[in-house]
């Protein structure tokens, strides 16, 4: 009989939980726990001008990008954890990896948790900057794919992640919570080469909430340290060879019952080096105004406007200007389960810098929605995109 107790309490044990997938737990002396848990997104988009050409095709990631991952933890006693993720994106249409050669491209980290003292990690991650201000921003609430500011040139989507990444993330207290990431550049003889950095902090209280954040990054066409970065739209693909690049970004919300209201701003700055193809540092300044109201349980639509300037610099005397509104309605057919509609329109403005071959032109500056449209931008000044999907998370 004992023998068979204590086979019981040592047996691994499979159960399903409704929302977060499987869940792998063993008894013996500390409890543990792997989590399974993913989405799928597939949709019907209508673009008005790719390249020239309207186009009626499927897209896959707009309302949440398709993912699987693994979350683990471990009780060591004492409030303290030992934590894990693997997290992985694919092309749900085809079953594709969305990165060639990246097993677990979103995502990649080990570390510590204590309930007193805060949780550091270590490994491929998402920076505080996104973690918080990007919680707080159009994304949140209008999706990347049509809500993201032009050609996410502020990053405030998920296009951006350091490696060798050690992160520092406090505990909450009275609202406030702070945390800061250092991805190490890993060049011999020189700690500082390539390596980046990004601190935010956020407040919370009863309906208000706001976040501000800050990433630096070093030599971005070579560091090892930047996993992905946005910089193939036209946009901001005249500064790809930039030595540096900052961002600054802020958002606060206010919700009242089923209303929420949202203000945000960001501050990109690209700086050149010798071996750059521009000589003039370029600031692109984004406002934007966000809204959302759940109408029942289950339906809500959200709202929002941003728009984008460029600095007059680099020969550019009419620098690139975007207007974008996206509206975003969602219907939950259960927990898991969502069908949605996104909208959204832009029209440019002034000229920009590109990229062309191996070196960089002026052109007229061409819409390009969210971050969606970034390698098929319009050839005009405006477009259309139009979504309707369907978001199953596990």
């Amino acid at each position: 009989m004992n023998d068979r107790k204590h086979a019981r309490r040592r047996a691994l044990t499979l159960s399903c939980l409704p929302l977060a997938g499987l869940v792998f737990s063993t008894g013996a002396h500390a409890q543990s726990s792997v989590t399974l848990y993913g989405v799928v997104d597939n949709a019907f988009a209508y673009v008005s001008n790719q390249h020239g050409q309207s186009n009626f095709y499927m897209s896959q990631g707009n309302l949440q990008a398709s993912k699987f991952g693994l979350l683990g933890a471990e009780d060591l006693g004492g409030g303290t954890k030992a934590i894990f993720r693997l997290e992985n994106g694919f092309n749900s249409l085809t079953g594709a990896l969305s990165s060639s050669g990246l097993m677990f491209n979103r995502q990649a980290y080990v570390g510590l948790s204590n309930d007193r003292y805060g949780t550091l990690t270590l490994g491929r991650q998402y920076t505080p900057y996104f973690s918080m201000v990007g919680a707080l921003g159009p994304t949140g609430v209008l999706t990347g794919a049509t809500g993201a500011h032009p050609g996410d040139v502020d990053a405030l989507d998920t296009t951006l992640r350091f490696n060798n990444s050690v992160t520092y993330l406090s505990p909450t207290i009275a609202g406030l919570q702070l945390s800061a990431q250092y991805a190490l550049g890993g060049v011999p003889g020189s700690v500082a080469t390539g390596s980046n950095f990004s601190a935010a902090v956020s407040y919370a209280y009863q309906p208000f909430a706001l976040a501000a954040g800050y990433v630096k990054l070093k030599n971005i066409s070579t560091s090892q340290a930047l996993g992905s970065f946005a910089i193939n739209s036209p946009v901001n693909s005249g500064y790809a060879t930039a030595e540096s690049v900052q961002l600054f970004a802020a958002a606060a919300r206010y919700t009242l019952k089923n209303w929420m209201v949202g203000l945000n701003y960001s501050n990109v700055l690209y700086a050149p080096g010798t071996g750059s193809l521009f000589t003039n540092e370029a600031v692109f300044n984004n406002y934007g105004v966000i809204t959302t109201y759940r109408f029942t349980p289950a339906l809500i639509v959200a709202a929002g406007y941003s728009y984008t300037r460029a600095s007059k610099s680099n020969g550019i005397g009419d620098p690139a200007r975007y207007h974008q509104v996206s509206l975003e309605q969602a219907y939950s057919l259960s927990t898991r389960t969502t069908i949605y509609l996104l909208e959204a329109y832009q029209i440019a403005r002034g000229r920009t810098l590109v990229s062309a071959g191996t070196g960089t032109s002026i052109i007229d500056a061409v819409a390009v929605v969210g971050d969606s449209q970034n390698t098929t931008p319009s050839s005009g000044r405006s477009q259309f995109v139009g979504m309707v999907g369907l978001r199953h998370a596990f």
